[in-house]
């Protein structure tokens, strides 16, 4: 599932590939993606421009003139991508916006697992995940004070309690495994455990972990490309994440592999003790 970093680099692609764009139509080939309906959906994006694109954790923010917005959540396997209208559709296109200079921005999605809300602008933080949604990992939003109150009142085990995306937005199954890693706390350690030091230094690790992963343009394991349609360049960076049977970087112990919160879970079983 493509994290924040992915999302960032995608919406990032896509202000300079369409920002400005008129919609001329709206062909939907798999009707579940898009709320309200599909017939409703095209008709109210109709002749709409796209007046900017912005991201909230790993939710994409179309705004449109006449104040409306369309959420975007990506999901699994979620892709944007601009061609020229006369291009042939791929059987994994699943809504087509018609732009009115003669390109299409086409959704691709093999697994349908992506959904689309049309709301007007103002109503987005009542869909789904967006109404309960925490900070930004940022300097300014992310503060230290937040931090140790949400761990402290809460007794998860630390890779469970950092996919919540209610409490830090945007991290997922790669930069939970990598920032573990970096804070050298064990997947399984109990959140309302952890030391004043460990949550100051947690805290600063996503930041600059999160922000890095920008800078690499994302990461590519499976199948994300962004919106140019390449491949980011983070996986060659990472420490932990699929490295199972590998000498850790920091101590040289073989990575190892558990299974947390029903995902593949990658630590150094010295550097990362259980306490």
């Amino acid at each position: 599932m493509p994290e924040l970093p992915e999302v960032e680099t995608v919406r990032r692609g896509l202000v300079g590939l369409v920002k400005g764009a008129t919609i001329k139509k709206v062909e939907i080939r798999y009707d579940k993606m898009v709320t309200p309906d599909a017939k409703k959906f095209a008709s109210m994006l109709k002749g709409r421009k796209i007046i900017d694109i912005d991201r909230r954790g790993k939710y994409l923010l179309f705004r449109f003139d006449h104040d409306l917005t369309l959420v975007s959540h990506l999901r699994m396997e979620g892709k944007y991508s601009v061609h020229d209208h006369s291009e042939e559709l791929n059987k994994h296109d699943h809504v087509i916006f018609e732009l009115e200079n003669g390109q299409d921005l086409r959704y691709n999605d093999t697994r349908k697992f992506g959904r689309m809300n049309l709301v007007p602008t103002g109503e987005e933080f009542t869909i789904g995940g967006l109404k309960t949604i925490g900070p930004e990992p940022t300097p300014e939003t992310l503060t230290v004070e937040y931090l140790k109150q949400r761990v402290r009142s809460r007794k998860r085990g630390m890779k469970s309690f950092l996919l919540d995306q209610d409490n830090v937005a945007g991290l997922g199954n790669i930069y939970v495994d990598e920032v573990l890693w970096m804070t050298k706390i064990h997947p399984l350690q109990p959140s309302n455990t952890l030391t004043d030091e460990e949550i100051v230094n947690l805290r600063q690790n996503i930041i600059d972990e999160l922000k890095k992963a920008i800078d690499f343009k994302g990461t590519t394991v499976f199948s994300y490309l962004n919106a140019d349609g390449h491949a980011g360049n983070f996986q060659n960076e990472l420490n932990v994440y699929q490295r199972q049977g590998q000498p850790c970087h920091r101590c040289g112990t073989l990575i190892k592999k558990i299974k947390v919160a029903q995902r593949g879970t990658h630590f150094c079983p010295h550097c990362q003790k259980l306490r």
